[in-house]
Parts: structure tokens; sequence; C-alpha cells
């Protein structure tokens, strides 16, 4: 089988630019590992497989979301955005001011030492880094406020890079348009830039106040919610980007709409994202019933970009398969790849973008989100998309990118081609009992909900299964880490070099004609209805909680 273009596009890199995204690479997998343990260890503590006590179970529940959350979607994001502008733009025979990338690993790297060292000597401030919390650990709420900084300001530069490498093709008349991959992979860059702005913003009137250099933040919440809401959908067009990058890679299928119409759909992503910020703001206090009204019509709209890009991936892919003797409404989906893990791991990341989708759709209604947004449904629902499709997915890419920089195969596919199964079976367990205990009003950052036994004990029944899917999820995620790491740093001759051990068919160049493409319009009526069921059943749940409980952020 030939090699990939993504394989061949890295091989063809300096050894400089390969070394660099090895780094990146590195310490995602590494902030990957650390979110892992530190997430196992809070489920089980919650669950009550294990005691520990508020002020060990505190920081490591404050180091489980900055790692998991900031550092492992950063640095992986970081890697990837340069990848694909330097293998899927034309023209392009190495990074552009690589020293900038450089100096941005080298920025987030502190900061991720930063981080992780701070909670651990006393400033506990959540991963949302609530002033309030900090306490008289002010100067260590300083460095960890700084720690962010540095993250955003390497990240900044990191995005400065990738759009100078995909623009000196343009300006150098080497090529006249870039493909959709790259026009995505630029508006991408750009986005990881604004988040970058949002996330200073944020921090540094935080930071400066810490260090007694400057007032008390006066808008930190409003800050938060608006760096939030970038974090939070960013990584979602990442992720179906790189489900369009993947399809090619193994199936060999472009989009049958046409790349224009394909950069249209990622520009939206520039026109929803933005101004649907409003809905994270429902619980601040003295917020408008305009505004409300207003936040709960802009969310409608935050998951339209996503909605289409994958609709054009499963209608050429229904169409090329049906061109190619597929039969049934369904029966093509069993001609797909599915030996290649990274076709398991996007196909399951597929499923479980649904099921969080659903629920984040319940979430974000302006009578719902006070009842709901402090109760472990922020937990249950947002697993799904941060684990199930975002991780996942980048876990995808992974194994390609992976042997690619390396020249090593990649360590026994067969096995990680079960994992995406085993993690959706533990997140349905998870998040299934999740749900349920949101919807009966389990607070989502408590460890005992037993209020001295006073709570109802289907709390704790509910808490002990999320422990249950907690166990899938860790044996599947560590068995990945193991993985890759593998793939990164082991050993090989060179005759057993062979990066390409990843299972493919070949529908590419074939026109398909007039085929139907029936399962992606079914799916996303499917979906709706979901959201209309789940909304339905909250607000009749939600009347008999039994214990009243409201929100922070509504993060």
């Amino acid at each position: 089988m030939a090699a990939s273009k993504l394989v061949e596009g890295l091989k063809r890199l300096p050894g400089g630019d390969r070394a660099l995204l090895k780094g990146f690479v590195g310490m995602a997998v590494l902030a990957l590992g650390l979110g892992l343990v530190y997430g196992a260890v809070t489920a089980f503590a919650r669950a009550g497989f294990i005691t520990l006590e508020p002020d060990v179970a505190y920081p490591i529940l404050t180091l489980h979301g900055v790692t998991a959350f900031f550092y492992w979607l950063y640095f992986i994001q970081a890697g990837l955005v340069l990848i694909l502008v330097a293998t899927y733009t034309a023209g392009v025979e190495r990074l552009v001011w690589s020293p900038l990338a450089w100096l941005g690993l080298g920025l987030m790297v502190a900061g991720f030492g930063l981080s992780e060292l701070m909670p651990i000597l006393g400033a506990v401030m959540l991963y949302d880094g609530q002033p309030e919390l900090i306490g008289y650990e002010m100067t260590k709420g300083g460095f960890f406020y700084l720690g962010y900084l540095l993250l955003s300001l390497g990240l900044f530069l990191v995005g400065v890079s990738s759009i100078s490498t995909a623009l000196k093709p343009r300006f150098e008349g080497k090529v006249q348009t870039w493909s959709a991959i790259s026009f995505a992979s630029v508006a991408w860059a750009g986005l990881l830039m604004v988040s970058a702005v949002a996330a200073i913003n944020a921090f540094l009137p935080a930071a400066l106040w810490a260090f007694g250099l400057g007032p008390a933040p006066s808008a930190y919440a409003m800050s938060w919610s608006v760096l939030f809401h970038n974090v939070h959908y960013l990584p979602l067009m990442a992720t179906v980007l790189l489900w369009y990058v993947l399809v090619e890679e193994m199936v060999g299928v472009k989009s049958i709409f046409g790349e224009r119409f394909s950069k249209i759909v990622f520009c939206l992503y520039l026109i929803f994202v933005p101004p649907t910020s409003l809905y994270h703001m429902f619980l601040e206090p003295g917020l408008s019933d305009a505004v409300k009204v207003l936040g709960s019509l802009l969310s409608l709209f935050i998951g339209v970009p996503t909605v289409l890009v994958f609709l054009i991936i499963v209608a050429s892919l229904e169409a090329h398969a049906r061109a190619h003797g597929g039969r049934g409404l369904f029966g093509w989906v069993r001609m797909l790849p599915w030996r290649n893990p990274a076709m398991a791991a996007i196909g399951m990341a597929v499923v479980n973008l649904a099921l969080g989708g659903a629920f984040s759709f319940v979430l974000i209604q302006e009578k719902l989100a006070p009842l709901l947004s402090d109760t472990f449904f922020v937990p249950g629902y947002f697993h799904f998309l941060t684990l199930g499709t975002v991780t996942l997915t980048f876990i995808a890419m992974l194994m390609y990118v992976i042997p690619g920089l390396t020249g090593r195969p990649l360590w026994n596919p067969s096995l990680l081609a079960k994992l995406p199964y085993v993690t959706t079976f533990g997140l349905l367990i998870f998040g299934g009992a999740g749900l349920t205990a949101g919807y009966l009003g389990v607070p989502r950052r408590l460890f005992d909900v037993s209020y001295g036994g006073q709570a109802p004990e289907i709390w704790g029944t509910l808490m002990f299964v999320v422990g249950i899917g907690a166990v899938f999820m860790t044996v599947a995620l560590a068995l990945y880490v193991f993985g890759l790491v593998r793939t990164l740093f082991e050993r090989v001759s060179e005759a057993g070099a062979e990066t390409t051990n990843l299972a493919v068919v070949s529908w590419g160049g074939i026109a398909v004609g007039r085929q139907a493409a029936w399962v992606g319009p079914l799916s996303v009526l499917v979906l709706i209805a979901c959201m209309y069921v789940f909304t339905a059943l909250g607000f009749e749940l939600m009347q008999s909680l039994p214990v009243s409980v409201t929100g922070g952020h509504g993060d």
C-alpha cells in the first residue's frame, strides 16, 4: 500500500521542523497521560472507591481540569495546526518563522510546569481559576495565572508561524488558491490566536491583582465566559476538520460538494461561534431578560457548522460507497475500513458527538441553565464531547502523525481498533449515570454527596455507577497512551519500519453519479428529536429536585 499523503508530507519536512512537531506531540501525550491519572483518581473518589481528604481531592480535581482541558487540548492543537499547514498547503517546503514556534513551545512548556506545580503547593482554584478561591495563597495564585498566560503567549506565536507558513506560497506566486484543508487550517490557527487573546484578557488582570500590582478583577466571570466559549468550541472545529482529513487518508474520498462549499462551511465557525458566547452568562446577576432571550436564540446556531461538515463527510462517503456497490440504508457503512483504528475512533467520535450535542442543547437553554449548571449533568454530558469526540479524534490523527514523524510502525493496530468501543461503552455508563444524577440535583464539585445521610440514597448509587464507567474509560485511555508512547520511542530495525500498517479502502477517482445519500439528513433529524425529548425530560425531572442547587458560571 502506498504511503499516505500526510505521512509523505511529514517525511519531506526538514529534521528541525520534525523535531519541533515531535515536541508538541510528546507534550500532548504527556498531558493526556497526566490528565487521565488525575481524572481517574477524581472519578474513583467521587464513586466512593477510594477516600481522599479535601486538601488532596480538590488539588487533584483542579489538576485534572487544567491538564486535560487546557494543556492536552492546546498542545495537540498547536502541533496539529502546524502539521496541516505544512503538509496540505501546496508549495510549502518548511515551516515559516519556526523559531517563533519553538519559542511558543518553550513558553507553553513553562506554563505547563507552573500550572502543574501551583495546585500542589496550595493554589487550589479549580481549572477556571476563580479569584474568590485564592484565599491567602495570593503569590501562588499569581503564578497559577502566569502559567495560563505563558500558555496563551506560546499559542499565539504558534498561530503566527502557522498562518505565515500557509501565506508564503501565495505571496511567492507558487499557488493561486488554498485547498479546503489549508483554508480551514488557517481559520483554525486564527481562532487559536483569538483564544490566546481572550485568555490574556481574562488572566492578566487576575495575575496583576494576585501579585499586588493591580486592583481586584471586576469582570472575571464575564471574561472567563468569553474565553471558555472559545476553548470549548474551537476543538470541535478542529475535530470535524480532522474527520475531513482522515476520511481522505483512509478512503480517498473528497467532498462531493466541491472545495469551495467546504471553505464556506468552515467560514461559518468565524460567523457563528463568537456571538453565541452569551449563553455562558445566563447565571450572571443583573443580566436582562432581553439578553437571555437573545442568548437562547443565538445558542441554536452554535452547532450549524459542525452539523454541515458532518453532512458533507457522510454524504460523500455514502455516495462513493453506493457507487462501489453499497446497498441498503446502512449497508454501505460495513464497507468502511473499520480494522483501521483511526476509522474506529472517528466512528465512535460521531456517536459521542450526537449524544453530547443533544444534551448540550438542554444545558444552553435559559430556563434550564440555572438548574443544571452546578450539577453533575455538566461532567456527564461534557465527557461525551471532550473525551468521546475530541480526544478520540485527536488520538486517531496521532496514529498517522506519530509514525509519519518517527518512521516507526503503529503499535498493535488491532488492539487500538477495539479501544474506541471500550471507551464509548464506559462513557455510556459514566454519562448515563452522570446525566441522571444531574437531573436529580447531585452537585458537580462536591466529593461527599451524602450530606450526612440526608441526601437521597440514589445519589450515592448513581455516583458508584459513574465510577464503574470511569474504570472502562481509564483502561482504554491508558492503553492508548501506552501505544502512542511505544510508537514514539520504541526502537525498531530499518527492515521493520513500516509506517503504513493501517487498513484503508480506495474509493477516490471515480465519478459517483446521482447516488442517494440519506443517512446524514436522517441522523440530523434524530438528533433534533433527541434534543426535544431530553429537554422535556429535564423540565419534568427538575421540578422535583431533592436539594436546591444553582450554578457557578455555566461552564
